[in-house]
Protein backbone atom coordinates (compact mmCIF):
# COMPACT_ATOMS: atom_id res chain seq x y z
CA UNK A 1 0.00 0.00 0.00
CA UNK A 2 1.43 3.45 -0.81
CA UNK A 3 2.79 5.76 1.33
CA UNK A 4 1.43 9.35 1.58
CA UNK A 5 4.10 12.12 2.00
CA UNK A 6 5.40 13.61 4.78
CA UNK A 7 4.02 17.06 5.92
CA UNK A 8 7.54 18.91 4.84
CA UNK A 9 7.02 18.10 1.09
CA UNK A 10 4.34 19.62 -0.93
CA UNK A 11 2.76 16.90 -2.76
CA UNK A 12 -0.38 18.06 -3.45
CA UNK A 13 -2.28 20.97 -4.61
CA UNK A 14 -4.65 22.99 -5.99
CA UNK A 15 -4.64 25.95 -8.50
CA UNK A 16 -7.71 28.08 -9.09
CA UNK A 17 -7.64 31.72 -11.33
CA UNK A 18 -10.09 33.56 -10.70
CA UNK A 19 -11.27 36.18 -13.36
CA UNK A 20 -11.32 39.66 -12.53
CA UNK A 21 -14.65 40.36 -12.63
CA UNK A 22 -14.54 38.96 -9.13
CA UNK A 23 -13.30 41.34 -6.07
CA UNK A 24 -10.00 39.69 -5.96
CA UNK A 25 -8.94 40.52 -9.75
CA UNK A 26 -9.23 44.12 -7.78
CA UNK A 27 -9.10 47.11 -9.90
CA UNK A 28 -6.60 46.63 -12.70
CA UNK A 29 -8.87 43.57 -14.30
CA UNK A 30 -5.84 41.31 -13.61
CA UNK A 31 -6.84 37.21 -12.95
CA UNK A 32 -6.04 36.21 -8.93
CA UNK A 33 -4.67 33.00 -9.12
CA UNK A 34 -4.07 30.96 -5.83
CA UNK A 35 -1.77 27.72 -5.07
CA UNK A 36 -3.63 25.73 -2.28
CA UNK A 37 -2.54 22.95 -0.14
CA UNK A 38 -3.40 20.73 3.19
CA UNK A 39 -2.08 21.45 6.45
CA UNK A 40 -1.47 18.49 9.21
CA UNK A 41 -5.18 19.75 10.46
CA UNK A 42 -6.49 19.28 7.37
CA UNK A 43 -6.76 22.77 7.16
CA UNK A 44 -6.16 24.93 4.00
CA UNK A 45 -2.90 26.38 3.42
CA UNK A 46 -1.86 29.05 1.24
CA UNK A 47 1.50 28.50 -0.96
CA UNK A 48 1.51 31.19 -3.15
CA UNK A 49 -0.65 33.82 -5.32
CA UNK A 50 -0.39 35.45 -8.45
CA UNK A 51 -1.38 37.97 -10.88
CA UNK A 52 -1.63 37.58 -14.22
CA UNK A 53 -2.98 39.91 -17.10
CA UNK A 54 -4.73 36.66 -19.32
CA UNK A 55 -5.30 33.12 -19.07
CA UNK A 56 -3.06 32.05 -22.43
CA UNK A 57 -1.20 29.14 -22.54
CA UNK A 58 2.38 31.52 -22.62
CA UNK A 59 1.09 33.22 -19.06
CA UNK A 60 0.29 29.71 -17.34
CA UNK A 61 3.87 28.83 -18.67
CA UNK A 62 5.39 31.41 -17.18
CA UNK A 63 3.81 30.96 -13.72
CA UNK A 64 4.59 27.30 -13.86
CA UNK A 65 7.96 28.17 -14.33
CA UNK A 66 8.43 30.51 -11.23
CA UNK A 67 6.78 28.44 -9.10
CA UNK A 68 9.24 25.29 -9.69
CA UNK A 69 12.08 27.87 -9.25
CA UNK A 70 10.32 28.48 -5.62
CA UNK A 71 10.09 25.10 -5.05
CA UNK A 72 13.39 24.44 -5.59
CA UNK A 73 12.76 22.62 -8.72
CA UNK A 74 10.49 20.08 -6.86
CA UNK A 75 7.29 19.29 -8.91
CA UNK A 76 4.23 18.29 -6.66
CA UNK A 77 3.11 15.28 -6.81
CA UNK A 78 -0.31 16.19 -7.40
CA UNK A 79 -1.62 19.54 -9.25
CA UNK A 80 -5.61 19.76 -9.07
CA UNK A 81 -7.39 22.51 -11.54
CA UNK A 82 -10.46 23.20 -13.28
CA UNK A 83 -10.97 22.35 -16.96
CA UNK A 84 -9.00 25.05 -18.34
CA UNK A 85 -7.37 23.85 -21.93
CA UNK A 86 -4.57 26.48 -21.50
CA UNK A 87 -3.36 25.54 -18.22
CA UNK A 88 -3.63 21.71 -18.86
CA UNK A 89 -0.99 22.46 -21.68
CA UNK A 90 0.85 24.62 -19.51
CA UNK A 91 1.24 22.02 -17.08
CA UNK A 92 2.19 19.19 -19.29
CA UNK A 93 5.28 21.38 -20.70
CA UNK A 94 6.02 22.47 -17.38
CA UNK A 95 5.22 19.76 -14.79
CA UNK A 96 5.19 16.54 -17.08
CA UNK A 97 6.02 14.10 -14.09
CA UNK A 98 3.15 15.74 -11.89
CA UNK A 99 -0.37 13.91 -11.54
CA UNK A 100 -2.90 15.94 -12.96
CA UNK A 101 -6.51 16.33 -11.58
CA UNK A 102 -9.81 18.08 -12.82
CA UNK A 103 -12.05 19.57 -10.18
CA UNK A 104 -14.74 16.88 -10.84
CA UNK A 105 -17.49 19.27 -8.97
CA UNK A 106 -17.19 21.72 -11.96
CA UNK A 107 -17.84 19.01 -14.05
CA UNK A 108 -20.69 17.38 -12.03
CA UNK A 109 -22.62 20.60 -11.79
CA UNK A 110 -22.71 21.06 -15.73
CA UNK A 111 -24.20 17.84 -15.81
CA UNK A 112 -28.18 20.47 -15.46
CA UNK A 113 -26.78 22.69 -18.54
CA UNK A 114 -25.31 20.21 -20.53
CA UNK A 115 -28.09 17.14 -20.57
CA UNK A 116 -31.34 19.23 -19.91
CA UNK A 117 -32.21 18.91 -23.67
CA UNK A 118 -32.86 14.99 -22.89
CA UNK A 119 -35.97 13.36 -21.77
CA UNK A 120 -35.83 12.45 -18.51
CA UNK A 121 -32.26 14.19 -17.74
CA UNK A 122 -33.13 13.95 -14.15
CA UNK A 123 -32.63 10.35 -14.34
CA UNK A 124 -29.49 10.78 -16.29
CA UNK A 125 -27.84 12.98 -13.88
CA UNK A 126 -28.68 10.57 -11.29
CA UNK A 127 -27.53 7.68 -12.95
CA UNK A 128 -24.36 9.35 -13.92
CA UNK A 129 -23.24 10.46 -10.76
CA UNK A 130 -23.84 6.66 -9.81
CA UNK A 131 -21.40 5.23 -12.37
CA UNK A 132 -19.02 7.86 -11.25
CA UNK A 133 -18.33 7.63 -7.52
CA UNK A 134 -19.72 3.67 -7.27
CA UNK A 135 -17.52 2.60 -9.76
CA UNK A 136 -14.48 0.56 -7.44
CA UNK A 137 -12.36 -0.20 -10.50
CA UNK A 138 -11.44 1.00 -14.28
CA UNK A 139 -12.86 -2.39 -15.52
CA UNK A 140 -16.61 -1.56 -13.49
CA UNK A 141 -16.46 1.99 -14.88
CA UNK A 142 -15.44 1.24 -18.36
CA UNK A 143 -18.55 -1.46 -18.46
CA UNK A 144 -21.17 0.87 -16.10
CA UNK A 145 -20.44 4.28 -18.75
CA UNK A 146 -20.84 2.22 -21.50
CA UNK A 147 -24.41 0.55 -19.97
CA UNK A 148 -25.22 4.51 -19.38
CA UNK A 149 -24.89 5.89 -22.65
CA UNK A 150 -26.80 3.04 -24.64
CA UNK A 151 -29.31 3.09 -21.82
CA UNK A 152 -30.20 6.73 -22.20
CA UNK A 153 -29.14 7.05 -25.65
CA UNK A 154 -26.46 9.29 -25.39
CA UNK A 155 -23.48 7.80 -27.31
CA UNK A 156 -23.30 10.48 -29.54
CA UNK A 157 -23.30 12.97 -27.23
CA UNK A 158 -19.90 15.14 -27.60
CA UNK A 159 -19.54 16.12 -24.29
CA UNK A 160 -19.83 12.80 -22.66
CA UNK A 161 -17.57 11.62 -25.22
CA UNK A 162 -15.06 14.28 -24.85
CA UNK A 163 -15.28 13.49 -20.98
CA UNK A 164 -14.90 9.87 -21.45
CA UNK A 165 -11.23 10.42 -23.24
CA UNK A 166 -9.97 12.87 -20.61
CA UNK A 167 -11.56 10.20 -17.62
CA UNK A 168 -8.00 9.86 -15.99
CA UNK A 169 -7.88 13.14 -15.29
CA UNK A 170 -11.36 13.49 -13.48
CA UNK A 171 -12.66 10.05 -12.10
CA UNK A 172 -11.97 9.14 -8.92
CA UNK A 173 -11.17 5.72 -9.98
CA UNK A 174 -8.56 6.64 -11.26
CA UNK A 175 -6.70 8.59 -9.81
CA UNK A 176 -7.37 7.45 -5.75
CA UNK A 177 -4.30 5.79 -6.14
CA UNK A 178 -2.05 8.61 -5.43
CA UNK A 179 -2.14 10.66 -2.20
CA UNK A 180 -4.48 13.91 -2.85
CA UNK A 181 -4.87 14.20 0.97
CA UNK A 182 -8.65 14.75 0.21
CA UNK A 183 -9.04 16.93 -2.07
CA UNK A 184 -11.09 16.12 -5.58
CA UNK A 185 -12.18 20.14 -6.27
CA UNK A 186 -10.60 23.48 -6.31
CA UNK A 187 -13.55 24.70 -4.13
CA UNK A 188 -10.33 25.25 -1.42
CA UNK A 189 -8.74 27.92 -3.25
CA UNK A 190 -11.88 29.21 -4.35
CA UNK A 191 -12.80 29.60 -0.34
CA UNK A 192 -9.16 31.04 -0.03
CA UNK A 193 -10.54 33.86 -2.61
CA UNK A 194 -13.46 34.43 -0.71
CA UNK A 195 -11.35 34.60 2.57
CA UNK A 196 -9.44 37.42 0.18
CA UNK A 197 -11.76 39.54 0.22
CA UNK A 198 -12.07 40.39 3.71
CA UNK A 199 -8.61 42.18 2.95
CA UNK A 200 -8.84 43.51 -0.20
CA UNK A 201 -11.27 45.23 -2.01
CA UNK A 202 -11.86 46.07 -6.11
CA UNK A 203 -10.31 49.58 -5.08
CA UNK A 204 -7.38 48.50 -3.39
CA UNK A 205 -3.76 48.68 -5.25
CA UNK A 206 -1.55 46.34 -5.94
CA UNK A 207 0.61 47.83 -3.05
CA UNK A 208 -2.07 47.58 -0.31
CA UNK A 209 -2.40 44.24 -1.36
CA UNK A 210 0.62 42.75 -1.16
CA UNK A 211 0.40 44.32 2.70
CA UNK A 212 -3.24 42.89 3.18
CA UNK A 213 -1.82 39.40 1.73
CA UNK A 214 1.36 39.57 4.63
CA UNK A 215 -2.28 39.77 7.03
CA UNK A 216 -3.74 36.83 5.26
CA UNK A 217 -1.00 34.71 5.72
CA UNK A 218 -0.66 36.14 9.49
CA UNK A 219 -4.51 35.00 10.02
CA UNK A 220 -3.97 31.75 8.55
CA UNK A 221 -0.79 30.73 10.66
CA UNK A 222 -3.03 31.92 13.99
CA UNK A 223 -5.68 29.50 13.40
CA UNK A 224 -2.86 26.53 12.82
CA UNK A 225 -1.46 27.75 16.00
CA UNK A 226 -4.33 27.72 17.61
CA UNK A 227 -5.24 24.34 16.59
CA UNK A 228 -1.72 23.14 17.50
CA UNK A 229 -2.60 24.32 20.98
CA UNK A 230 -5.60 22.72 21.13
CA UNK A 231 -4.30 18.93 19.96
CA UNK A 232 -1.47 19.53 22.98
CA UNK A 233 -3.96 20.48 25.74
CA UNK A 234 -6.99 18.93 25.24
CA UNK A 235 -7.86 15.28 24.50
CA UNK A 236 -10.85 13.81 22.21
CA UNK A 237 -12.16 10.87 24.04
CA UNK A 238 -11.93 7.49 22.16
CA UNK A 239 -15.26 6.38 21.34
CA UNK A 240 -14.36 2.70 21.70
CA UNK A 241 -12.41 -0.16 23.19
CA UNK A 242 -9.94 -0.40 20.57
CA UNK A 243 -6.66 -0.35 20.81
CA UNK A 244 -5.96 0.62 17.13
CA UNK A 245 -8.10 3.37 17.79
CA UNK A 246 -5.84 4.85 20.57
CA UNK A 247 -3.11 4.66 18.60
CA UNK A 248 -4.24 7.31 16.36
CA UNK A 249 -5.73 9.43 19.15
CA UNK A 250 -2.24 9.49 20.73
CA UNK A 251 -0.71 10.56 17.24
CA UNK A 252 -3.48 12.47 15.10
CA UNK A 253 -4.91 16.03 15.41
CA UNK A 254 -7.64 16.25 17.10
CA UNK A 255 -9.31 17.20 13.12
CA UNK A 256 -7.30 13.87 11.74
CA UNK A 257 -8.43 11.78 14.70
CA UNK A 258 -12.22 12.78 14.32
CA UNK A 259 -11.89 11.49 10.74
CA UNK A 260 -10.64 7.95 11.90
CA UNK A 261 -13.31 8.05 14.78
CA UNK A 262 -16.08 7.88 11.65
CA UNK A 263 -14.65 5.30 10.22
CA UNK A 264 -14.78 3.26 13.50
CA UNK A 265 -18.57 3.93 13.55
CA UNK A 266 -19.02 3.02 9.92
CA UNK A 267 -17.66 -0.39 11.22
CA UNK A 268 -20.66 -1.22 12.52
CA UNK A 269 -22.30 -1.18 8.83
CA UNK A 270 -19.70 -3.46 7.30
CA UNK A 271 -19.91 -7.53 7.73
CA UNK A 272 -17.24 -9.45 6.99
CA UNK A 273 -16.74 -12.68 4.82
CA UNK A 274 -13.46 -14.61 4.37
CA UNK A 275 -13.80 -15.53 1.06
CA UNK A 276 -9.92 -17.50 0.37
CA UNK A 277 -6.64 -17.85 2.48
CA UNK A 278 -3.50 -19.65 1.93
CA UNK A 279 -0.03 -18.87 3.86
CA UNK A 280 -0.92 -15.85 5.65
CA UNK A 281 -2.46 -13.99 3.04
CA UNK A 282 -6.25 -14.17 3.15
CA UNK A 283 -9.11 -12.18 0.54
CA UNK A 284 -11.76 -10.66 2.48
CA UNK A 285 -15.49 -9.33 0.77
CA UNK A 286 -16.58 -6.61 3.20
CA UNK A 287 -20.61 -5.59 2.32
CA UNK A 288 -21.39 -2.54 3.59
CA UNK A 289 -25.16 -1.40 4.05
CA UNK A 290 -25.46 2.22 3.08
CA UNK A 291 -29.51 2.07 2.95
CA UNK A 292 -32.49 -0.84 4.19
CA UNK A 293 -31.93 -2.06 0.92
CA UNK A 294 -28.64 -1.68 -0.38
CA UNK A 295 -25.05 -3.32 -0.08
CA UNK A 296 -22.22 -2.07 -1.63
CA UNK A 297 -18.98 -5.17 -1.27
CA UNK A 298 -15.89 -4.15 -1.09
CA UNK A 299 -12.76 -6.57 -1.63
CA UNK A 300 -10.12 -6.31 1.43
CA UNK A 301 -6.67 -8.21 1.41
CA UNK A 302 -4.67 -8.83 4.28
CA UNK A 303 -1.07 -9.97 4.47
CA UNK A 304 -0.51 -11.63 8.10
CA UNK A 305 3.13 -11.81 7.74
CA UNK A 306 3.83 -8.16 6.36
CA UNK A 307 1.18 -6.93 8.44
CA UNK A 308 -0.60 -5.39 5.71
CA UNK A 309 -4.33 -4.31 4.51
CA UNK A 310 -5.66 -2.85 1.58
CA UNK A 311 -9.52 -2.16 0.54
CA UNK A 312 -9.79 -1.37 -3.29
CA UNK A 313 -12.20 1.68 -1.99
CA UNK A 314 -8.57 3.49 -1.54
CA UNK A 315 -9.19 5.57 1.00
CA UNK A 316 -6.08 5.56 2.87
CA UNK A 317 -3.96 5.76 -0.64
CA UNK A 318 -6.15 9.25 -1.57
CA UNK A 319 -6.62 10.16 1.71
CA UNK A 320 -4.27 8.70 4.32
CA UNK A 321 -7.07 7.77 6.33
CA UNK A 322 -7.68 3.71 7.07
CA UNK A 323 -11.09 2.79 5.69
CA UNK A 324 -13.78 0.74 7.73
CA UNK A 325 -13.87 -1.89 5.43
CA UNK A 326 -9.96 -2.00 6.32
CA UNK A 327 -10.38 -1.64 10.10
CA UNK A 328 -13.29 -4.31 10.27
CA UNK A 329 -10.79 -6.89 8.96
CA UNK A 330 -8.33 -5.76 11.16
CA UNK A 331 -10.70 -6.55 14.10
CA UNK A 332 -11.92 -9.79 12.33
CA UNK A 333 -7.97 -10.87 12.30
CA UNK A 334 -7.74 -9.78 16.41
CA UNK A 335 -5.02 -7.23 15.20
CA UNK A 336 -4.13 -4.74 18.43
CA UNK A 337 -1.72 -2.88 16.58
CA UNK A 338 -1.57 -1.20 13.16
CA UNK A 339 1.76 -1.03 11.90
CA UNK A 340 3.50 1.92 11.81
CA UNK A 341 3.02 2.84 7.63
CA UNK A 342 -0.79 3.24 8.21
CA UNK A 343 0.18 6.04 11.06
CA UNK A 344 1.02 8.93 8.75
CA UNK A 345 3.72 11.30 9.98
CA UNK A 346 1.42 13.84 7.34
CA UNK A 347 -1.32 13.93 10.02
CA UNK A 348 0.94 13.92 13.21
CA UNK A 349 0.19 16.17 16.05
CA UNK A 350 3.66 16.50 16.65
CA UNK A 351 5.17 17.38 13.26
CA UNK A 352 7.57 20.02 13.00
CA UNK A 353 6.58 22.87 10.38
CA UNK A 354 10.15 23.80 9.53
CA UNK A 355 9.04 27.01 7.07
CA UNK A 356 6.82 28.58 9.26
CA UNK A 357 10.20 29.66 11.17
CA UNK A 358 11.38 31.31 8.23
CA UNK A 359 10.80 34.97 7.76
CA UNK A 360 9.09 35.77 4.20
CA UNK A 361 10.74 37.79 2.20
CA UNK A 362 8.04 39.09 0.45
CA UNK A 363 8.37 42.34 2.60
CA UNK A 364 11.46 43.77 1.14
CA UNK A 365 12.44 44.61 -2.61
CA UNK A 366 13.99 41.28 -3.60
CA UNK A 367 17.08 41.44 -5.61
CA UNK A 368 17.86 38.33 -7.41
CA UNK A 369 21.74 37.64 -6.32
CA UNK A 370 21.02 38.52 -2.83
CA UNK A 371 17.40 36.35 -3.14
CA UNK A 372 19.79 33.23 -3.67
CA UNK A 373 22.25 34.06 -0.82
CA UNK A 374 19.34 34.58 1.42
CA UNK A 375 18.30 30.84 0.49
CA UNK A 376 21.26 29.68 0.63
CA UNK A 377 22.53 30.79 4.12
CA UNK A 378 19.11 29.46 5.38
CA UNK A 379 19.23 26.14 4.04
CA UNK A 380 22.94 25.62 5.81
CA UNK A 381 21.52 27.41 9.05
CA UNK A 382 18.61 25.09 9.29
CA UNK A 383 20.86 22.46 10.69
CA UNK A 384 22.48 24.65 13.05
CA UNK A 385 19.51 26.22 14.53
CA UNK A 386 18.10 22.65 15.03
CA UNK A 387 20.82 20.69 17.03
CA UNK A 388 21.56 23.89 18.95
CA UNK A 389 18.04 24.15 20.20
CA UNK A 390 18.02 20.73 21.71
CA UNK A 391 20.18 21.99 24.89
CA UNK A 392 20.68 25.71 26.70
CA UNK A 393 24.17 25.47 26.28
CA UNK A 394 24.35 24.75 22.88
CA UNK A 395 21.89 27.76 22.14
CA UNK A 396 24.35 29.58 24.22
CA UNK A 397 27.71 28.74 22.06
CA UNK A 398 25.40 29.48 18.80
CA UNK A 399 24.58 32.90 20.36
CA UNK A 400 28.02 33.90 21.01
CA UNK A 401 29.22 32.75 17.83
CA UNK A 402 26.53 34.76 15.97
CA UNK A 403 27.47 37.96 18.04
CA UNK A 404 31.01 37.61 17.14
CA UNK A 405 30.00 36.88 13.40
CA UNK A 406 27.71 39.84 13.04
CA UNK A 407 30.35 41.77 14.47
CA UNK A 408 33.28 41.39 12.40
CA UNK A 409 30.12 41.97 9.18
CA UNK A 410 29.50 45.12 10.56
CA UNK A 411 33.43 46.11 10.92
CA UNK A 412 33.80 44.64 7.34
CA UNK A 413 30.27 46.69 6.13
CA UNK A 414 31.27 49.79 7.77
CA UNK A 415 34.79 49.83 6.62
CA UNK A 416 33.38 49.47 3.09
CA UNK A 417 30.60 51.81 2.87
CA UNK A 418 30.45 53.55 6.21
CA UNK A 419 27.77 52.61 8.74
CA UNK A 420 25.57 49.97 8.76
CA UNK A 421 23.07 47.89 10.36
CA UNK A 422 22.56 43.91 9.71
CA UNK A 423 19.48 43.44 11.49
CA UNK A 424 16.89 41.45 9.93
CA UNK A 425 14.36 42.52 11.75
CA UNK A 426 14.77 46.52 10.19
CA UNK A 427 13.16 44.67 7.41
CA UNK A 428 9.32 45.63 7.30
CA UNK A 429 6.35 45.88 4.45
CA UNK A 430 6.88 50.16 4.27
CA UNK A 431 9.33 49.37 1.62
CA UNK A 432 6.89 47.87 -0.17
CA UNK A 433 6.18 51.26 -1.13
CA UNK A 434 9.26 51.29 -3.72
CA UNK A 435 6.64 48.61 -5.80
CA UNK A 436 4.90 50.27 -8.62
CA UNK A 437 1.32 49.48 -9.33
CA UNK A 438 0.70 48.47 -13.02
CA UNK A 439 -1.72 50.34 -15.44
CA UNK A 440 -5.49 48.93 -15.77
CA UNK A 441 -5.51 46.34 -18.48
CA UNK A 442 -8.77 44.29 -20.23
CA UNK A 443 -8.52 40.45 -19.65
CA UNK A 444 -10.96 37.60 -20.98
CA UNK A 445 -13.98 36.92 -18.83
CA UNK A 446 -14.96 40.84 -18.33
CA UNK A 447 -19.10 40.70 -18.57
CA UNK A 448 -21.05 42.44 -21.06
CA UNK A 449 -23.07 43.89 -18.35
CA UNK A 450 -20.47 45.16 -16.01
CA UNK A 451 -21.37 47.69 -13.56
CA UNK A 452 -20.07 51.06 -14.60
CA UNK A 453 -17.86 52.94 -12.81
CA UNK A 454 -18.89 56.49 -11.24
CA UNK A 455 -17.52 58.78 -13.95
CA UNK A 456 -19.59 56.68 -16.98
CA UNK A 457 -22.87 56.63 -14.50
CA UNK A 458 -22.33 61.01 -14.11
CA UNK A 459 -21.50 61.44 -17.64
CA UNK A 460 -24.48 59.40 -18.73
CA UNK A 461 -26.77 61.57 -16.64
CA UNK A 462 -25.36 64.92 -17.69
CA UNK A 463 -26.42 63.68 -21.32
CA UNK A 464 -29.85 62.99 -20.34
CA UNK A 465 -30.15 66.78 -19.09
CA UNK A 466 -32.88 69.08 -21.09
CA UNK A 467 -30.88 71.39 -24.15
CA UNK A 468 -32.00 74.12 -22.44
CA UNK A 469 -29.20 73.74 -19.02
CA UNK A 470 -27.07 76.66 -18.88
CA UNK A 471 -23.98 75.37 -20.78
CA UNK A 472 -21.70 76.88 -18.74
CA UNK A 473 -23.10 75.09 -15.80
CA UNK A 474 -22.28 71.70 -17.92
CA UNK A 475 -18.77 73.03 -18.96
CA UNK A 476 -17.99 73.53 -15.06
CA UNK A 477 -19.32 70.28 -13.87
CA UNK A 478 -17.79 68.19 -16.65
CA UNK A 479 -14.68 69.75 -16.33
CA UNK A 480 -14.77 68.67 -12.66
CA UNK A 481 -15.36 64.81 -13.32
CA UNK A 482 -12.43 64.57 -16.17
CA UNK A 483 -10.31 66.32 -13.60
CA UNK A 484 -11.09 63.83 -10.70
CA UNK A 485 -10.53 60.84 -13.20
CA UNK A 486 -7.58 62.01 -14.35
CA UNK A 487 -5.95 62.39 -11.41
CA UNK A 488 -6.91 59.11 -10.16
CA UNK A 489 -5.39 57.18 -12.97
CA UNK A 490 -1.90 58.58 -12.50
CA UNK A 491 -1.93 58.14 -8.62
CA UNK A 492 -2.62 54.30 -9.61
CA UNK A 493 0.64 54.31 -11.52
CA UNK A 494 2.79 55.63 -8.38
CA UNK A 495 4.21 58.80 -10.08
CA UNK A 496 1.77 61.55 -9.44
CA UNK A 497 2.92 64.59 -10.59
CA UNK A 498 1.65 68.09 -11.58
CA UNK A 499 -1.12 67.62 -13.81
CA UNK A 500 -1.61 69.65 -16.96
CA UNK A 501 -4.76 69.74 -19.20
CA UNK A 502 -5.98 71.88 -22.51
CA UNK A 503 -9.02 73.09 -21.23
CA UNK A 504 -9.48 75.15 -25.01
CA UNK A 505 -12.17 72.06 -25.59
CA UNK A 506 -14.36 74.29 -23.02
CA UNK A 507 -14.04 77.50 -24.96
CA UNK A 508 -17.19 78.75 -25.84
CA UNK A 509 -15.95 79.14 -29.81
CA UNK A 510 -15.59 75.47 -29.97
CA UNK A 511 -18.04 74.09 -27.52
CA UNK A 512 -21.20 75.67 -28.57
CA UNK A 513 -22.86 73.19 -30.82
CA UNK A 514 -21.23 70.42 -29.27
CA UNK A 515 -22.49 68.23 -26.17
CA UNK A 516 -21.23 66.24 -23.34
CA UNK A 517 -20.55 63.41 -24.83
CA UNK A 518 -18.49 64.60 -27.74
CA UNK A 519 -16.33 66.62 -24.80
CA UNK A 520 -15.90 63.23 -23.18
CA UNK A 521 -14.41 61.74 -26.58
CA UNK A 522 -12.17 64.43 -27.40
CA UNK A 523 -10.94 64.72 -23.45
CA UNK A 524 -10.22 60.97 -22.99
CA UNK A 525 -8.56 60.16 -26.42
CA UNK A 526 -5.59 62.21 -24.69
CA UNK A 527 -2.39 59.95 -24.10
CA UNK A 528 -0.70 60.45 -20.82
CA UNK A 529 3.03 59.05 -20.38
CA UNK A 530 5.04 58.48 -17.53
CA UNK A 531 7.56 60.82 -16.72
CA UNK A 532 11.41 60.10 -17.28
CA UNK A 533 13.81 60.01 -14.31
CA UNK A 534 14.33 64.16 -14.01
CA UNK A 535 11.44 65.02 -16.25
CA UNK A 536 9.18 67.50 -14.33
CA UNK A 537 6.50 67.84 -16.55
CA UNK A 538 3.67 65.49 -17.81
CA UNK A 539 3.39 65.40 -21.51
CA UNK A 540 -1.04 65.28 -23.11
Amino acid sequence: MQEAEPPLSISETSFHSTPPTTQTGFRYNLVCGSFVGVNHHGQSTLLGCSLMKNEEIESFKWLFQSWLRCMGGNAPKGFLTDQCASMKRALEACMPTTVHRWCIWHIMKKIPSKLNGYKGHADIEQEMSQVVWNSHSKDSFDRNWNDFLLNFGLVDNKWLSDLYEDRHIWVPIYLDHHFWAGMRSTQRSESMHSFFNKYITRNSSLIQFVKQYDNCLGSREQAERESDAADFHTVIPCATKSCIEAQFQDAYTHAKFREVQAQFRGKANCITRLKNSALGYSVYEVGEQVSSSIFNKFVVTYDSVAAEVKCHCLLFESRGILCRHALSVLSFEQVSQVSPRYILERWSKKVKRRHTHIKSSHDEPLMEPRSKRFDQLVFRSQNICEFASESEELTAILHRAYDNIMAEMEALKAKRKGTSSLSHEDANLESVNELQSPPRIRTRGRPKNRLGSKLEKQIANATKKKKTKVLSEVKVMFFKFVAIEFIFLVNSLGNVCVLYFQINLFDAASAAHSNCSQYQGHVMSYQFRVPAAGDNSLGV
